[in-house]
C-alpha cells in the first residue's frame, strides 16, 4: 500500500525556482503499473463501444446514433495520449512494454510510434528555441523574419496559420498523408522507415480486416471522421499549448531548458471533462518541465504545488483567442497578430 506524502515546495515564488523544480517533480516520475493498465482499458473500450454503436446505428438507420463519432474521436485522441506518455517511457516505465503499446496503438491513430518518438524528443529539446526551430513543432516565425519574407512568402504564411488550414486541411494532412513516410528524416537511417512502413503494413491490415467486417463504405463513413475529430483536436491542442500571449521563446545564451519549459508551455485549465478526455496534457507547463511523470500523476503536481497553476494559465475561453496570434516580436517578448504585425511594420 502506497501512503500519500505531500511534498512541499520552496516557499519563494514559483519563477525564481525553476531549477528547483526539476528536482521536486522527479518525485511524481514513477508510474503505478496497475493503474496504467486500468488507463489503457477505460480508453480503449469505450472506442471499440462507440465505434460499434456507431456502426449499428449506420447500418440499421439510425441517424441520430452516428453522434457516438464524436466520444469515439475523444477517445481515440486519449490513446494517443497513452502513446504520448509510452514515447517518454512514462506509461508504464518500462522500455520494452512502452514501445510495443505505443506501436500497437499507433496504427489505430494514424502514428507511427519510433518516428514520432524522435520528432516529439527534438520538440522537447528545443521549444521555446529560435536557433533551434524546425522538426515536431508547428513553424512560428519572427516579426523580422516575416518583414523579410516576399509577398507570396507573407501569403504563404498567412495560409499556413488561417484556422481552416491549420485545424482542418492540416490534421487530415498529416494523418493521412504526411505520417506515411518519414519526412524529415529519411536520411537518418533505417528506424524511421522501420517505424512508418512498420505502421503503415499495421493501418493496412487492420483496415482491410475492418473493411471484411463491416463493408468499405460504413469503415470510411465512421472511422475517417474519427480519426479527423481525434487529429484536429490534437492539433488544437499542441497549438494552445505552446501559441499563447505570454509564452516564451528565446535564443543563444538566453535559452534555458527549465525556464523554456515552465514559461514557454500553458496551463490549458480546461473543465474536468475535458481533462480527463484529453489526459491531463493541459497541464503541459510541468509535463516540459518533467516529461517522465505518467499524465495521470499531473493533477496531483497542482495539488501538491499550486503557485504552479498559475503559470502560463489560459482557460477555455481564453484559448480561442489564441488563434489571432501568429508572428513573435522579439523586442516586446510576446506573439502578436498579423493585424499587430503590420501595425508594428508600418510604424518602424
Amino acid at each position: 500500500m502506497n501512503a500519500h506524502v505531500t511534498i512541499h515546495a520552496p516557499t519563494a515564488p514559483a519563477d525564481e525556482n525553476v531549477g528547483a523544480w526539476l528536482k521536486i517533480l522527479a518525485r511524481y516520475r514513477q508510474p503505478r503499473l496497475g493503474r496504467s493498465a486500468f488507463e489503457l482499458v477505460i480508453t480503449l473500450v469505450p472506442f471499440v463501444l462507440f465505434w460499434t454503436l456507431a456502426y449499428l446505428s449506420l447500418v440499421n438507420g439510425v441517424w441520430l446514433g452516428l453522434i457516438a463519432i464524436v466520444p469515439a474521436g475523444f477517445f481515440l485522441l486519449r490513446l494517443f495520449m497513452i502513446q504520448h506518455d509510452c514515447g517518454h517511457g512514462s506509461f508504464f516505465a518500462r522500455r520494452g512494454l512502452d514501445d510495443w503499446t505505443g506501436r500497437l496503438i499507433g496504427v489505430l491513430t494514424l502514428t507511427p510510434y519510433g518516428y514520432w518518438r524522435r520528432a516529439h524528443a527534438a520538440h522537447h529539446a528545443s521549444a521555446g528555441n529560435l536557433d533551434e526551430r524546425g522538426i515536431g513543432d508547428i513553424t512560428t516565425l519572427t516579426l523580422e523574419e516575416y518583414r523579410a519574407l516576399s509577398p507570396r512568402g507573407r501569403l504563404g504564411y498567412r495560409l499556413y496559420r488561417h484556422p481552416a488550414v491549420m485545424f482542418g486541411i492540416g490534421p487530415a494532412f498529416l494523418f493521412l498523408f504526411k505520417q506515411r513516410l518519414p519526412f524529415g528524416m529519411m536520411k537518418d537511417g533505417a528506424q524511421p522507415w522501420i517505424s512508418t512502413m512498420g505502421t503503415n503494413l499495421g493501418i493496412a491490415v487492420v483496415s482491410a480486416l475492418m473493411i471484411w467486417a463491416v463493408g468499405l463504405v460504413p469503415f470510411l463513413v465512421i472511422h475517417l471522421p474519427i480519426v479527423l475529430i481525434a487529429g484536429a483536436t490534437g492539433i488544437w491542442l499542441f497549438y494552445v499549448q505552446h501559441q499563447f500571449e505570454e509564452t516564451h521563446w528565446s535564443k543563444g545564451d538566453d535559452w534555458q531548458f527549465p525556464k523554456a519549459a515552465l514559461h514557454g508551455a500553458s496551463h490549458y485549465d480546461l473543465p474536468l471533462a475535458l481533462r480527463w478526455l484529453t489526459g491531463n496534457i493541459g497541464i503541459h507547463h510541468v509535463h516540459h518541465l518533467a516529461s517522465r511523470i505518467p499524465y495521470y500523476r499531473l493533477p496531483e503536481v497542482l495539488r501538491d504545488h499550486p503557485q504552479l497553476a498559475g503559470i502560463g494559465r489560459i482557460t477555455l475561453r481564453d484559448s480561442f483567442a489564441c488563434v489571432k496570434l501568429a508572428l513573435w516580436d522579439e523586442k516586446r517578448g510576446r506573439l502578436l497578430s498579423f493585424r499587430e504585425a503590420e501595425s508594428a511594420l508600418a510604424a518602424a
